[in-house]
């Protein structure tokens, strides 16, 4: 199991806003486990902070923009892929401005100055989004999407489309995040001459210039009209007849779809989780980015506990004999068939339910149900592992119920149905004291959860 990542120490970066062409001071802070990435404007009275998530995205012009209360940051897609790619899950932001500064428009600084200072593995367990089924979002008017598909790690592919005969169809890939350093982090943002005057007009892309972004020039303007335009964004003039990228040669001959992939994996950034599946972007933009992020988001609050991913070909980290070894139970009163996996503070463990079952035969002969106390009494057992791993000579301790506190069920277990117990510590163990927050799953339905109290006792 993977832990959760910090950076070791401060660091800051300095530079333009795009968009408000303002000197910015961004300060990248260690943070502790569990808390994630937030934003605080430190130039703001009582310097309010921001969770970096979905749920405050609220406007995608030109980049992404979070929005809590009155406080706002914006451009933070880049700086936040950086995060996402080097594994980082606990960091605090501190800006000195309503946006992020823009560098080169590309996430390589930040990459840079993160393997400077150096990272830091945590104790918690990194919690990640498992993609179990297939996700989709498709914006009907602009042709955009994204699916996301069930897979073994984290990959993604873009491919971007322009009516435009320097920029047309692009396509980029990045198979592992290993990979972010030397394929994408050092691809900038782009923009088409055509569009600046329009962008500027809404206020937008005042720091914007040669050196931090890739100007395409597609359609061809009077002399006077591209002049004028030039002079708009301080950019010198050139010939209005000869078409290209006026920022010189690109990085990579698909630089801009490898940046559209930089771009959208600072916005998934924003579940909060890293994401264990596959995506595939068509046309992706900011707006389209975010509302899938959002979409995610809502999944997640649904179900607030993921269920642990199993399948019959899951490897066991503890068998039936294991099991046998670290708890005194036996037929028929051992519940659980298998630990699939485990950690300090974490363990997940498998009950495969037959018609063979005891208890089936008066509960009840006409329609079998699982006891709502046998689930109970399983994930005390699977618990009980647990709690035993973290003690020496195990085989010399048992575990013992204290308490049994929030307990719901929220479904019927029947013959054929295989539970899937995992089982958290609320707190560290103390004094052999094991507070548990117990959840049982049915494929991606909870049936059973309870928050449990119990003690590690050494046998007579």
């Amino acid at each position: 199991m993977s832990s959760q990542r910090t950076i070791k120490s401060p660091f800051s970066v300095n530079g333009k806003g795009l968009h408000t062409g303002l000197d910015i001071t961004l300060t990248f802070n260690p943070a502790p486990e569990n808390h994630g990435l937030k934003i605080k404007r430190i130039d703001l009275p009582n310097e309010p902070i921001i969770d970096a998530l979905a749920d405050y995205v609220n406007g995608t012009t030109r980049g992404t923009v979070l929005i809590k209360d009155t406080t706002e940051i914006s451009t933070i897609e880049h700086a936040l892929a950086a995060l996402y790619a080097l594994g980082i899950d606990n960091c605090l932001l501190e800006v000195n401005a309503p946006e992020f500064p823009i560098l080169n428009g590309s996430s390589l600084f930040f990459v840079q100055e993160i393997e400077k200072v150096g990272i830091t593995e945590q104790t918690a367990e990194k919690d990640y989004f498992y993609v179990k089924n297939k996700m989709e979002y498709i914006d009907e008017n602009t042709g955009s999407s994204i699916v996301l598909l069930p897979d073994t790690k984290f990959s993604i592919d873009v491919h971007i489309s322009y009516a435009s005969q320097i920029l047309s169809n692009q396509y980029a890939s990045l198979n592992d995040l290993s990979e972010f350093k030397k394929e994408i982090a050092d691809c900038r943002t782009f923009v088409f001459i055509r569009e600046i005057e329009a962008l500027l007009k809404q206020n937008l892309i005042k720091g914007g210039d040669l050196k931090n972004a890739i100007v395409i020039y597609d359609e061809i303007l009077p002399q006077e009209e591209f002049n004028r335009i030039a002079e708009l964004t301080n950019h010198s003039t050139m010939d209005a007849n000869q078409l290209g990228y006026l920022s010189g040669e690109l990085k990579f001959n698909n630089e801009p779809a490898r940046h559209k992939l930089l771009d959208v994996i600072g916005d998934l950034a924003l579940i909060g989780k890293p994401i264990m599946g596959k995506v595939i972007a068509t046309k992706p933009g900011h707006k389209t980015n975010t509302t899938f992020a959002k979409q995610i988001r809502k999944e997640i609050k649904k179900q607030e506990i993921q269920a642990p991913l199993y399948t019959p070909e899951t490897e066991s980290v503890l068998d039936i004999n294991g099991i046998k070894k670290l708890l005194p139970h036996r037929w028929p009163f051992l519940l659980i068939d298998k630990i699939i996996s485990i950690s300090k503070d974490k363990v997940v463990g498998v009950k495969n339910v037959t018609a063979n079952e005891t208890f089936f035969q008066g509960h009840f002969p006409e329609e079998p149900v699982m006891p709502g106390v046998l689930i109970i009494e399983a994930m005390a057992q699977t618990g009980g592992i647990l709690a035993l791993k973290n003690v020496e000579d195990p085989e010399k301790w048992s575990t013992y119920f204290m308490k049994i506190e929030e307990a719901k069920f929220r479904g019927k277990v029947i013959p054929g149905d295989t539970l899937v117990f995992r089982l958290d510590l609320i707190e560290p163990i103390r004094r052999g004291l094991v507070h548990m927050k117990a959840t049982a799953f049915v494929g991606e339905k909870i049936v059973t959860e309870a928050d449990l109290l119990a003690q590690i006792v050494k046998n007579k």
